[in-house]
């Protein structure tokens, strides 16, 4: 299982990095207000940061919904 996390991992970071040059690329041909959002973990609690509102309840969900995942992961000996 192990093995297969670094393949996974790689993949994950490009989608990602994609993504940024795609919104960076989109945004710059727009006038649109762009906006940010950050979230993470301080031991078990979600927390975010945002510029709007909409984006903070989008982090802080997404940060449950990872933080639930973890866990049942963590329950299963992953």
């Amino acid at each position: 299982m192990v093995e297969q996390l670094i393949p996974i991992g790689f993949i994950v970071v490009l989608i990602g990095i994609i993504l940024i040059i795609i919104g960076g690329i989109v945004s710059a041909t727009k006038k649109d207000k762009v906006g940010f959002a950050f979230g993470g973990f301080i031991g078990p609690i979600p927390f975010g940061f945002a510029t709007r509102k909409e984006l903070l309840y989008l982090i802080i969900a997404i940060s449950i919904i990872l933080a639930i995942v973890f866990l049942i992961l963590a329950r299963r000996g992953y």
